[in-house]
């Protein structure tokens, strides 16, 4: 794994934390030797360098996941501390140092429109530790995905998240389109077996909410891969660190970058977003008025020397695949 400052969970990343109970989930590698992170339930088609993961326990598990979400467990649940031990500390010898840019403020979205609807933010247990991320419902042939970053998903290398559900729409504690919670979660090979930052992306495909698929309530944004580097793009997530309190939709804007340091493919943009972020969709050809866009990257990680760029990952062909998976499960 490249050591860098994660928008959630960095210190979970180093504990070696257990994994979820086999009668709850098994895990399948697509188009590699299967591990038996979990005993096989079921066969799923090879397709790609794809890690997928089952999420069992049928109607009593959905409702025990929406269960445990208590308005006071939602409330608790937070990121772990940027400054955690996973923080990549550039200076370091042979690591080329950078100055700190000027500090670009995230501000919170007041003109509507779709994005309102599909981003959300994502609840989780990992460790039997409560966290908070970032999502955004998609366009898929299943209408039921969305695509969030890999850690928060999984651990890296280590465990799948736990209690995973969706809340689209979150404002200030109101969760006007309920809950859709986890029932498949897929991240790249790469993320699974190194937590390479450059493939920190997840995708969930979810159970229906009151019988309804997730994209039918609340649409879904458009998605791309392969398209050329350093578009402009608006950033969205619920931000939970200070000076933000992860209640309310914030986004970033403006044009992104290559790595500067060479040490991931990602993409960087000016944005103070703090963790709670992680996840949250970068939307290239954001059109305002109608709070649309096309995804093209998540928000991943920051640099501990530099709070003010947010990176993303590259939409290529690994991702593509990893989208291509999700939407059929």
């Amino acid at each position: 794994m490249t050591l860098t400052l994660p928008l959630f969970a960095s210190a979970v990343l180093v504990a070696g934390l257990m994994g979820v109970s086999p009668a709850t989930a098994t895990t399948t590698e697509h188009g590699r030797a299967a591990r038996p992170l979990q005993p096989a339930a079921e066969a799923v088609p090879e397709r790609g360098d794809i890690v997928e993961h089952v999420v069992a326990g049928g109607v009593a598990g959905r409702n025990g996941v929406l269960d445990y979400w208590t308005p006071r467990r939602m409330a608790a649940a937070a990121p772990i501390d940027l400054l955690g031990a996973a923080a990549k500390v550039l200076g370091a010898p042979g690591t080329p140092v950078h100055q700190r840019s000027p500090r670009i403020g995230g501000a919170r979205w007041g003109a509507g429109g779709s994005v309102t609807r599909t981003t959300g933010r994502v609840f989780l247990t990992v460790g039997g530790l409560d966290f908070v991320c970032s999502a955004s419902s998609v366009k898929s042939a299943n209408k039921d995905l969305v695509v969030t970053a890999g850690h928060c998903v999984k651990d890296g290398t280590g465990a799948w998240a736990d209690n995973w559900t969706f809340v689209p729409g979150y404002d200030a504690g109101r969760q006007p389109y309920g809950q859709f919670t986890a029932r498949r979660m897929f991240v790249t090979g790469p993320w699974s077996r190194s937590a390479d930052d450059s493939y920190d992306v997840g995708m969930v495909a979810l159970n229906p909410g009151a019988g309804k698929h997730v994209e039918d309530v609340v649409g879904g944004q458009d998605i791309a891969f392969g398209g050329a580097r350093g578009r402009p793009a608006h950033t969205f997530g619920f931000p939970a660190e200070s000076p933000y309190d992860g209640e309310h939709l914030v986004y970033c804007a403006g044009p992104v970058r290559a790595d500067p340091h060479d040490q991931t493919g990602d993409q960087g943009m000016h944005c103070d977003m703090t963790a709670g972020s992680s996840g949250g969709p970068w939307l290239s050809s954001f059109d305002t008025p109608t709070g649309r866009g096309t995804i093209t990257s998540v928000s991943s990680f920051k640099y501990s020397d530099d709070r003010s760029t947010m990176y993303g990952p590259y939409f290529g062909t690994t991702v593509k695949e990893l989208y291509t998976t999700a939407e059929r499960s």
